[in-house]
């Protein structure tokens, strides 16, 4: 006879560094799961990746048994590794706290594509982009020192970067 699931729980927890303490503790305990036995197998399955915070879903079953599975670490993470800043700009709009090239993007994309809803590798590049924005980071598109993404060049220069070579947004006729 099949198990019937209790719960869900989804945390993320620093890998090879899970214990008791809070998110973890509290949110097993009151399902009466043994904590302990949920650190010891999540450290000893993420101790190669130590450092990172690893996404985690636990699925608890009504006898109190349960099981895990890991995810990659977020794209916000892998991105402030990448640019080596400690955190995301406080207003992504005015101010730049880094910049990443659009190859790392690309990597970070083909590392998380089991976890996002991407059909290709451009679009979760495109993800990737989209949070590297959103945190103030720059995208280099070239090797040049002026090669920036096409949302942060100048119209004329954003149309010669641009993948479609097509208009890149309303056009100015006045």
């Amino acid at each position: 006879m099949a198990k019937v699931i209790q719960a869900k729980i989804k945390l993320q927890v620093p890998a090879g560094q899970a214990n008791p303490a809070p998110p973890v503790g509290p949110a097993l305990g009151q399902h009466g799961v043994n904590i302990m036995e949920f650190c010891k197998t999540f450290n000893e399955k993420t101790k190669s990746q130590m450092g990172m915070i690893i996404p985690v879903v636990i699925t608890v079953f009504s006898d109190r048994s349960f099981t895990f599975i890991t995810k990659t670490p977020p794209a916000a993470i892998l991105l402030k590794k990448a640019a080596g800043i400690e955190k995301g700009a406080p207003n992504s709009k005015t101010t730049n706290v880094g910049e990443v090239s659009l190859e790392k993007c690309r990597e970070i994309a083909t590392l998380k594509m089991p976890d996002l809803n991407a059909n290709s590798v451009e679009a979760a590049t495109s993800m990737v982009r989209g949070t590297a924005r959103s945190m103030g980071l720059r995208v280099k598109w070239g090797s040049g020192p002026g090669s920036t993404e096409p949302g942060d060049a100048t119209p004329r220069e954003a149309c010669a970067l641009s993948p479609r070579r097509g208009v890149v947004g309303p056009l100015d006729l006045g």
